[in-house]
């Protein structure tokens, strides 16, 4: 604790946004880095606590609280006040693969449980992670590191995304010869189409932690689907191990009448076709979905209705509505939501700041359910019908029910379905004949990893459910640890 009385002399400073009306014009990221002096002061805040919180992460199936891949939040909290940044980011890689995806991505949990923040604002923990592992790649600290060895073992490992790279790199890091198989034409996954660039950029982020697993000897492979393009039986007959890390990208669909009108998408689709256009040729090739002088209508909230929202704005979109059926969230916590879990509080987002900034307001209706599409003669998209909800309680069917004489109608000509995810997609599922649990996800028990399969094994959102992107890196490290376990009959990996 480099400062015992920090957190009582200084006060919470965090990162600074790019003005709203300007970022919407370009497609880079909207944060402003903090200069390193006050990083160091935001360091001095961390209490070194007894029982840090902060990194203790939860059970798998409690609420968030506290980080998943146990970050040593307060040893680098003190090493950076002290200036030993290249020591910092040791601490940080000691249990993070990729800091510099959950310094921009990830929600934060570890500051909902951060003890000041019992009467306080919490220590700026994911800005601190963030400039760490930034300043370790500015500085040339973090170059490949092959393993020095090799154990001959094969392993493929199915989807690219935040679970699937880091087991890639843990069992490269153990020496065994990993391959990474890709559907899409990209590696990334989620990182790489799920999240919009101004979060999370491609080339300068993304990219450049692949070209160095890469140079550590990690083979990737894109356009591959394991049982459409690659079948199942060789992908097993050419590897010794198999890890499913495919997530859960089985959307979950609006089933109301219109539903088949042109103008209605899932928002992955929306943000997937819009990275792509991006990166492959700056939108000039028209390639993706537009919401240019629309009026655009994202149904449901969270993340990825947040991103449909910014994405949008970017575009240049007539207007963006979106719609929760839940409630608005307090402006404190509530007493069923008590500390250390993750604080589900009032907040603009980056994406509701922009469209308030623009518009006027937050772009948010709660408590609202939409009854049908209505289209024109041409079977386009012109308008849908809601109806306010309350929420009661019952022993069976939908929790809400309607407000009598609450119906209106809403122009739109686009609607973005961001209502979150039912579990993983059949394909490889099916051809390599893994058992499902209730939820239909991959059946394997946290902490083991293993399916019903001989050497196959299955982590992150295809195990769990849709989660957060630290929660896949824990997932995929765990995976990799079990995997290298049953390949060598012990391990030495974390």
């Amino acid at each position: 604790m480099g400062k015992s009385t920090g957190f009582m002399e200084i006060d919470r400073e965090s990162l600074t946004y790019r003005p709203a009306l300007e970022r919407v014009n370009d497609w880079d990221e909207f944060l402003l880095p903090m200069d390193e002096q006050a990083l160091e002061k935001q360091g001095a805040r961390c209490m070194d606590c007894g029982i840090p919180f902060c990194h203790t992460g939860g059970a798998p199936t409690a609420p968030a609280a506290g980080c998943p891949v146990n970050n040593l939040i307060p040893e680098w909290n003190d090493l950076i006040f002290r200036h030993h940044w290249k020591e910092a980011l040791a601490r940080l890689h000691k249990t993070n693969n990729f800091p510099e995806f959950t310094g921009r991505v990830c929600p934060a949990p570890c500051e909902g449980a951060c003890v000041l923040g019992i009467n306080d604002d919490p220590v700026t923990i994911k800005t601190i992670e963030c400039a760490i592992v930034d300043r370790g790649f500015d500085e040339g600290w973090i170059v490949p590191e092959p393993p020095e060895s090799r154990t001959g073992k094969k392993v493929a490992i199915v989807g690219s995304g935040p679970s699937g790279l880091a087991c890639a790199a843990q069992l490269n890091r153990a020496g065994h010869q990993v391959t990474v198989y890709e559907r899409a034409d990209r590696i990334g996954g989620l990182l790489m189409y799920g999240i919009p660039n101004m979060k999370l950029d491609k080339t300068r982020i993304v990219q450049r932690r692949l070209d160095i697993m890469e140079a550590e000897g990690i083979s990737f492979v894109t356009n591959t689907e394991i049982g459409r393009d690659l079948p199942a039986e060789k992908l097993l007959n050419d590897s010794d191990a198999v890890v499913l890390c495919i997530g859960a990208t089985n959307a979950r669909d609006l089933k109301v009448e219109g539903r088949d009108l042109e103008g209605i998408y899932p928002a992955i689709d929306f943000l997937r076709s819009n990275t792509r256009s991006l990166l492959d040729s700056s939108h000039a090739d028209g390639a993706y979905i537009s919401a240019k002088n629309k009026d655009v209508i994202v149904i449901g909230g969270g993340d990825t209705g947040t991103d449909c929202v910014g994405t949008s704005m970017r575009h240049g979109c007539k207007s963006v509505t979106q719609f929760e059926i839940m409630a608005r969230p307090p402006e404190q916590r509530a007493p069923h939501n008590p500390w250390p879990q993750w604080p589900v509080v009032y907040k603009l987002d980056y994406g509701q700041a922009e469209a308030s900034e623009r518009f006027g307001a937050d772009p948010r209706t709660y408590l609202i359910n939409t009854a049908r599409f209505v289209g024109d003669a041409n079977g386009q998209l012109k308008e849908l019908e809601t109806v306010n909800v309350e929420w009661v309680k019952t022993d069976s069917g939908p929790p809400f029910r309607p407000i009598p004489n609450s119906e209106k109608t809403w122009p739109a000509d686009l609607v973005l379905l961001a209502m979150g995810f039912l579990g993983p997609e059949n394909t490889v599922l099916d051809a390599l004949n893994i058992e499902r649990d209730a939820r239909s996800n991959a059946k394997a028990e946290h902490g083991i990893f293993s399916t019903n399969v001989e050497s196959v094994f299955a982590a992150g959102d295809a195990r769990r459910g849709q989660s957060l992107v630290v929660w896949a890196i824990n997932e995929g490290r765990g995976a990799a640890r079990e995997c290298d376990r049953y390949l060598m009959g012990s391990t030495d990996l974390p």
